[in-house]
């Protein structure tokens, strides 16, 4: 098989990297994708740094064994702690994570250099946005929070409502509701499952705000990275099957769950259940 008619490996904790999917779908229509969800250890977001890298590495060697051209980290606890590592272990192989993208858009996009991030405990601890928006604008003011409970939200499909907006706004109301010389102007979704949120997210934070959806950099920084090396599918059979989905335990749960975040109907005979 050429090289580049090969799939692009993509994975997450659970479900919520299916946004990015649907993203990377979205930007490159010609190209087959497997996805991994580790539904049986998740959530990465409260698991030590140490913990999250052994699993990822776990992941990237059985997508790996499946013949993957390229491997999208569409998971901000693993894009966080993990990248070096899987760099080490796999050095021929295109890799990319949700957190580079992301601190690109935000420093581009910050008119005041005030960025706001927002991610599960283990991204914010870690620091990796804060770092790389700095990387990028030395005069960046960066302030990260964790939201955990929006995971959650996101998940059980709450993402209008009263629930939503007040859990929304309980985390947001101390960066964006001060007094305006210190508010932040851009906001980083730092989780994969906040794009669900969106709109309760928009309305806490104001009209004023930029938001940066990392599932969409992502897929951006993705087809710049497989252009560059030579990588791109010109597959254009609209009968190839285009993605493989697989998961580490419930394949039930994860068609019930991934079908909002993916943006289509998934089955669970659609799922592959593996261990890894």
């Amino acid at each position: 098989m050429q090289t580049s008619s090969r799939p692009i490996g993509v994975f997450d904790s659970g479900v919520g990297g299916l946004s990015v999917l649907a993203a990377l779908h979205a930007q490159m229509p010609h190209e087959q994708f497997i996805y991994l969800g580790d539904t049986a250890r998740l959530p990465y977001g409260t698991k030590s740094a140490q913990t999250v890298e052994r699993y990822a590495l776990q992941i990237a060697d059985a997508l790996v064994a499946r013949g993957v051209k390229a491997l999208v980290v569409a998971c901000n606890t693993a894009s966080a702690t993990s990248l070096p590592a899987i760099r080490q272990r796999h050095a021929q192989l295109p890799l990319i994570g949700v957190v580079e993208p992301g601190a690109q858009a935000a420093s581009a996009v910050s008119r005041s250099g005030r960025i706001a991030v927002i991610g599960t405990e283990a991204t914010v601890s870690g620091g990796a946005y804060q770092r790389a928006i700095v990387a990028r604008r030395a005069d960046a003011i960066v302030t990260a929070v964790a939201c955990q409970l929006l995971v959650a939200l996101a998940e059980e499909g709450w993402t209008e409502g009263v629930v939503a907006r007040e859990a929304t706004l309980t985390y947001l109301s101390p960066l964006f509701h001060t007094p305006q010389a210190s508010r932040p102007d851009t906001l980083v979704l730092g989780c994969t499952h906040f794009p669900m949120l969106r709109s309760v997210i928009g309305q806490a934070v104001g009209p004023q705000v930029e938001i940066v959806d990392s599932a969409l950099t992502t897929a951006h920084a993705t087809h710049q990275m497989l252009q560059r090396e030579g990588l791109l599918s010109q597959q254009t059979d609209a009968a190839a099957p285009t993605l493989r989905l697989l998961a580490t335990d419930s394949t039930a749960r994860f068609a019930a769950i991934g079908s909002r975040f993916l943006g289509r109907a998934i089955a669970a005979s659609d799922v592959e259940l593996i261990d890894v």
